[in-house]
């Protein structure tokens, strides 16, 4: 599993925009839409039998009203680990959207009028729109409101990495994630502090963190590919339990 490694650097680019204002006059064009759904063909997903499908409507089409031109619509098929699947997939999505100057926002609550396409259900959306200068995107991304590397990582740091995945967006901010390192294992949990889910509703916290883990899982993925370390992974079926830790995954470090 050969990630972009390219798409590395745009981690330090990448930030949320939870309102789409002052980014300029320029529009997403039908090229660049054509483009999104080519570019999707080509991503890697978590899980190669589920099967996922996007659509892109105009802003519109959809009760998100954050100042967007455009919302991508991420649809699956329902099985185990779906969402972690369409997380993986949907942040590589982001970060080659953000590479295009196109900012971005996961829009967790948004609703669609077209709950089911291809035959695949909703799952979640993305807000996009063109922004006219990269300078209007993060320019320290060590400012960014994060957990601790020692709250996420147990164990020996490896570096380039475990200071890095910290960063992966996450509903809410809730990072919900914890990786305990062990000689060459590392074993990645969603995580959940007991009592405490921040805003959300809490029948929607667990649906939202797998997804999270999803992109948690890609972040680590491609800082580990980044930095040339190869390795295996065994992931493990994640039902959404109420648990304080669940694991989703080990790594075995090969080199």
């Amino acid at each position: 599993m050969n990630l972009n490694k390219e798409l590395y650097s745009i981690i330090f680019k990448r930030k949320s925009f939870h309102l789409f204002r002052n980014i300029g006059n320029d529009s997403i064009s039908a090229n660049d839409i054509e483009n999104i759904k080519e570019i999707y063909k080509t991503l890697i997903p978590l899980c190669p039998d589920i099967k996922t499908a996007i659509k892109i409507v105009p802003a519109n089409e959809t009760i998100c009203k954050r100042g967007q031109q455009f919302c991508i619509l991420l649809y699956s098929e329902k099985r185990d680990n779906y969402l972690q699947n369409i997380g993986y997939l949907g942040e590589q999505l982001d970060l080659y959207l953000v590479s295009q100057n196109i900012g971005t926002l996961w829009f967790g609550i948004g609703k669609t009028n077209e709950p089911s396409f291809d035959g695949l259900d909703f799952i979640i959306m993305i807000a996009i729109s063109k922004v006219d200068d990269e300078r209007k995107f993060r320019k320290d991304m060590f400012k960014s409101k994060r957990k601790s590397m020692d709250e996420i990582w147990l164990g020996e740091p490896l570096g380039g990495i475990s200071d890095i995945v910290r960063f992966a967006p996450s509903a809410c901010n809730t990072q919900p994630w914890l990786v305990e390192h062990t000689d060459t294992l590392l074993n990645v949990y969603r995580y959940k502090k007991q009592g405490k889910r921040g805003i959300m509703p809490a029948d929607k916290v667990s649906f939202y963190n797998q997804i999270d883990i999803g992109i948690f899982l890609y972040f680590l993925d491609l800082c580990l590919q980044h930095k040339d370390i190869k390795y295996e992974v065994q992931l493990y079926t994640d039902n959404g339990a109420d648990e304080e830790k669940t694991l989703n995954a080990v790594y075995k470090i090969l080199s």
